[in-house]
């Protein structure tokens, strides 16, 4: 098992940590929550059935991690639909995240921004197929879905995504066409 759970470990720690960071939007929850990940993992091992990909798996464990982090915060409906901001939520560490390289770009920033006001199943889906490039099966398996379910989830979520984003460059007086939602 030790061997398992290293292999494990080394090949989708960082994915895991990504996904977390995520929906989290807290470096060190999202590596609190890393930990209970691999906990639960070394508990259940012995009952996966192999009938996903172990990646699949781990990623529908950390879905539930991360429900149970938001069901145990106070407010967590409310947490959820705050945008997020860059002046009271710091993240430090001495060599960046490359997701943290990219979101210093303006179009990354806003996507990020406009990311949390859509729902928390839009946001998982986005997160799954775009930033970790599941397939809409796995993406399915992980959430415990139909795969029609995932499809129209993404769709709505993109749709969701592109109106909030032109709402904000509305708002911001900024320039529309450098909108680009693709499916």
């Amino acid at each position: 098992m030790d061997s398992v759970f290293d292999e494990l470990y080394k090949k989708y720690h960082h994915d895991v940590f990504q996904f977390l960071f995520y929906m989290v939007k807290n470096k060190e929850l999202a590596e609190d929550l890393v930990q209970e990940v691999y906990i639960r993992v070394l508990k259940s091992y012995e009952r996966f059935e192999g009938k996903s990909s172990e990646k699949t798996w781990l990623f529908s464990i950390a879905r539930n991690v991360a429900i149970d982090s938001f069901r145990k915060q106070k407010g967590w409906k409310q947490r959820i639909m705050e945008k997020f901001d860059w002046s009271t939520q710091q993240v430090k560490d001495e060599l960046p995240l490359p997701e943290e390289i990219a979101m210093q770009r303006d179009e990354f920033q806003l996507i990020y921004r406009c990311l949390d006001l859509c729902t928390i199943d839009q946001r998982l889906v986005i997160i799954m197929r775009y930033i970790h490039e599941l397939t809409i099966t796995e993406t399915a398996d992980s959430l415990g879905w139909t795969e029609s379910k995932v499809k129209t989830t993404q769709h709505r979520a993109l749709k969701m995504l592109k109106k909030h984003m032109e709402d904000f460059k509305v708002k911001e007086g900024m320039d529309n066409e450098g909108i680009k939602v693709e499916r």
